[in-house]
């Protein structure tokens, strides 16, 4: 199967729940894979925040509760963590936050308008072997895809806890036009992703970066 852009997860079902696997019988009440969807939920709600790799939803699940006129569209690739995040959204009668599945790229490149305030990458795959880098995410090729699709004045918060992926989001992003960088971020301050959490614990550093669409 040709795919339009180069992998950047490896998607394996990998260890679920019974529990988590329940859960995703309701994925289909809370799922969004179109444009056209996410302009007809926007309407009920003053702002749209996308969520690219949500792992477990901790992060959007906190989001959402402090901001319930905001929609969070959540984004991820593995099963138990959708689950995980179903399973409060059910429970907790959630109403503002979707999920879509699969490479959030060919959601993103539907788009045709700037539907979103803002856009969260907390941590992704950091692919660290050289062989792979090409395969990472945050790359200039993704900035110019993202763009369109921010509302003007509107962020691009990412992180990672890889040294040589700071440095290659750095130098992607001085190739990049349109963003301009910030000198901090709310979302600095939000709660963690089980990514962002296990690599605090190991020790590791995180590197933020906050950037402001200005064209």
């Amino acid at each position: 199967m040709r795919h339009k852009y180069l992998p950047s997860f490896v998607k394996r079902r990998g260890r679920i729940t019974k529990s988590q696997e329940d859960n995703l019988s309701h994925l289909g009440s809370y799922e969004i894979s179109s444009y056209l969807q996410i302009i007809q939920a926007k309407k009920k709600f003053s702002k749209v925040v996308l969520e690219v790799g949500f792992g477990n939803g901790e992060n959007t699940l906190a989001l959402a509760k402090q901001n319930p006129d905001t929609l969070y569209i959540a984004s991820e690739v593995y099963l138990a963590g959708i689950g995980s995040l179903l399973g409060e959204i059910v429970d907790g009668a959630i109403q503002n936050i979707f999920i879509t599945s699969g490479d959030i790229r060919l959601l993103i490149d539907d788009i045709k308008e700037p539907v979103f305030d803002d856009v969260i990458v907390i941590c992704p795959d950091p692919w660290p072997k050289f062989k792979h880098h090409k395969r990472r995410m945050l790359t200039n090729e993704f900035f110019e895809l993202i763009h369109p699709t921010i509302q003007d004045g509107g962020e691009l918060f990412m992180s990672t806890d890889v040294e040589d992926y700071a440095e290659s989001i750095t130098e992607q992003l001085d190739m990049s036009v349109g963003f301009q960088r910030n000198d901090s971020s709310l979302y600095e301050a939000s709660s963690l992703t089980k990514f962002q959490r296990r690599a605090m614990d190991e020790g590791r550093k995180i590197y933020p970066f906050s950037l402001k669409k200005i064209s």
